[in-house]
């Protein structure tokens, strides 16, 4: 089965295809210039498998939260892709695709002796908050969320999190530096974390186990998950 994964929900644009069980990506730091590099990209990696997008099985999305501009962009692409093949499409959390890299790179390990490895992934979402999630590993090697994703101030991540958290976790995520004083005891690598962003790659394995149980959905069913529905702004005087 061929899959194509696409995201731009981050300051990351990437793209990532599966052939045959071989691996095609383009990943590229480029803050502002995601609806110049993505569909390029795209382009890119069905040259070099020497494919076309209607050879492909299913699309994978990066859905958020993240950029609105970012996460907009990326399902609308995403949209038009779909209905241009008629493919099948799979929204992926870019929290969880950040927890999934870290296993993916080998920073963290699998379940050894029944003990869990668990993920905390922080995103700078601007305004004194973090978007956040916690993910734990399944038996398909999967980090799959353990409550729901959210957006808090950093101070009150440990609270918001109590009822999962277990031990001292693993923190991906650009929140983890913006608020370093307030989150830094929550995780235990220290410093910059090695994953600051998702990867198309990462979705792709998330993305793939989803569309072959059957979970895809048409393309007008594409939808963004902002976590933060609306953006608190300093009321003018005179104005609601």
């Amino acid at each position: 089965m061929n899959y194509l994964a696409i995201d731009a929900s981050t300051e990351a644009c990437s793209v990532a295809l599966q052939i045959n069980g071989k691996l095609y990506s383009r990943y590229d730091l480029c803050p502002q210039s995601h609806s110049l590099q993505l569909l390029p990209m795209v382009d890119e990696v069905l040259k070099e498998a020497g494919i076309k997008l209607s050879q492909c099985d299913g699309l994978i999305f990066g859905r958020g939260p993240g950029s609105f501009t970012g996460v907009r962009i990326g399902v609308g692409v995403a949209q038009g892709l779909a209905f241009t093949a008629n493919l099948p499409v799979v929204g992926v959390s870019s929290l969880q695709a950040m927890a999934q890299l870290a296993f993916m790179q080998g920073k963290v390990q699998g379940k050894v002796k029944g003990q869990q490895v668990s993920v905390i992934a922080a995103i700078d979402a601007r305004m004194g908050e973090v978007y956040n999630g916690y993910f734990m590993l399944d038996e398909n090697n999967i980090m799959q969320p353990q409550c729901a994703e959210a957006v808090t101030p950093p101070e009150q991540l440990a609270q918001h999190l109590s009822s999962v958290v277990n031990n001292v976790e693993y923190g991906v995520g650009t929140g983890w530096d913006a608020y370093s004083e307030k989150l830094s005891s929550l995780k235990s690598n220290t410093g910059t974390p090695d994953v600051l962003f998702p990867s198309a790659e990462a979705m792709l394995a998330i993305g793939v186990i989803a569309l072959e149980q059957g979970k895809g959905v048409a393309a007008e069913d594409a939808q963004p998950v902002y976590v933060r529905d609306t953006v608190s702004w300093k009321k003018l005087p005179g104005r609601e």
